[in-house]
């Protein structure tokens, strides 16, 4: 019983990433010292985690602590009693960390192509990204792929998902590294790391990324929708208008990236004109940045503080992190329209997506195709 409860730990507990997952057993280098990083860090986070009702029974919990988990525990109930979302012990306990991400991921991509480095796990197959709980060894992955050739991004990730096989040991917490979030903001998260706990594509990160966040944006407006709380609504859709406009900028600057990178066959014998045409459409998406920060700045009243990690990510910019971000928006369209060709009916649409989940990847992509058509 023992051996077999240590194999589920070493198989699941595990996966960290962005909202979401990762992990598992990974084939190649430093995999015994992975292991034992990601076994202690997560077992470190579950030894932090109390149950909520044990903080806001605290006379000493801060107000403004005790109203985000008295409102975690609302959202946490909307989210199996509305969205059909698993009702399981995930996100009934927080745990408060000593540090601003619960995990680093590291991506990588070659020089001229926006496919994702992988790594491969038992559990979650094979994906394009692998967390640490110590940004000092997620900065050394990153070196040591920099070696190889291949454009790095390491980046930090406010939480991440077990995918339910935790629930035995307690469930995944709340951390104090989302917390603190805007209303829709941690509430549309909260969706979204439940939404991987419900349905699965193993090896298919995009697949995964993009339903969850085609639940999380669903999901948080009806969220925001059922609470008739006209500040917090207003301030979401002022958020919501700038990942509308960024997300448009950067898929544009896939697509250029995209139309350039297939040209390469072309070019073979002119790499210095191929790296001149990517150096410049990098060079546009700064520019167009730029822009419309100063737009968000001047017009909007944001904060230049707020998009501290905007302005981080613009300035590292590579193959990498846009081929990152295109997992989470690519296949969203599909699933937005799979969610109305179902009814809007929650439990449908999840067993739509489990029945994609289980099919074979060529089957899966042509009926995402078929979605995605107008």
């Amino acid at each position: 019983m023992l051996l077999a409860r240590c194999r589920i730990l070493a198989q699941t507990l595990l996966l960290a990433g962005a909202c979401t997952l990762l992990a598992g057993c990974a084939h190649g280098g430093g995999t015994l010292g992975y292991y034992w990083q990601s076994l202690r860090g997560h077992l470190a986070l579950l030894h932090a985690a109390r149950p909520v009702p044990e903080w806001l029974a605290e006379p000493d919990t801060p107000a403004p602590l005790r109203q985000r988990l008295e409102l975690a525990l609302q959202a946490r109930e909307f989210a199996s009693r509305v969205l059909a979302l698993p009702d399981n012990a995930s996100y009934r306990r927080y745990a408060r960390l000593d540090r601003s991400a619960a995990v680093w991921n590291v991506v990588a991509a070659p020089p001229w192509s926006l496919t994702l480095h992988t790594w491969c796990f038992p559990v979650t197959g094979c994906i394009g990204y692998r967390g640490y709980f110590a940004q000092e060894d997620a900065d050394a992955e990153g070196r040591r792929l920099a070696q190889q050739g291949l454009e790095v991004s390491v980046y930090p990730v406010p939480a991440y998902s077990t995918l339910g096989y935790s629930n035995w040991l307690g469930g995944d917490p709340l951390l104090s590294t989302f917390i603190g979030w805007p209303e829709g903001d941690f509430v549309r998260l909260l969706f979204h790391e439940l939404a991987h706990q419900q349905a699965y594509a193993s090896g298919d990160t995009r697949f995964n990324e993009s339903y969850a966040t085609a639940v999380e944006r669903l999901g948080v407006q009806q969220w925001l929708d059922a609470r008739g709380d006209a500040a917090v609504r207003q301030q979401y859709e002022r958020s919501e208008e700038r990942r509308r406009q960024w997300r448009a900028l950067t898929q544009q600057t896939r697509a250029r990236l995209t139309a350039i990178y297939e040209s390469k066959q072309a070019l073979a014998q002119d790499w210095k004109a191929l790296a001149a045409m990517k150096s410049e459409a990098m060079q546009t998406f700064a520019e167009d940045y730029a822009r419309l920060r100063a737009d968000w700045v001047e017009r909007q009243g944001v904060a230049p503080q707020q998009l501290a990690s905007l302005d981080r990510w613009v300035q590292g910019a590579n193959n990498a992190s846009f081929a990152a971000q295109g997992a989470y928006d690519d296949l969203v369209p599909a699933f937005m329209a799979l969610f109305a060709r179902e009814g809007r009916d929650w439990p449908r649409f999840h067993a739509a997506v489990r029945a994609l989940a289980a099919a074979p990847q060529g089957e899966r992509e042509t009926k995402i195709r078929e979605l995605n058509q107008p």
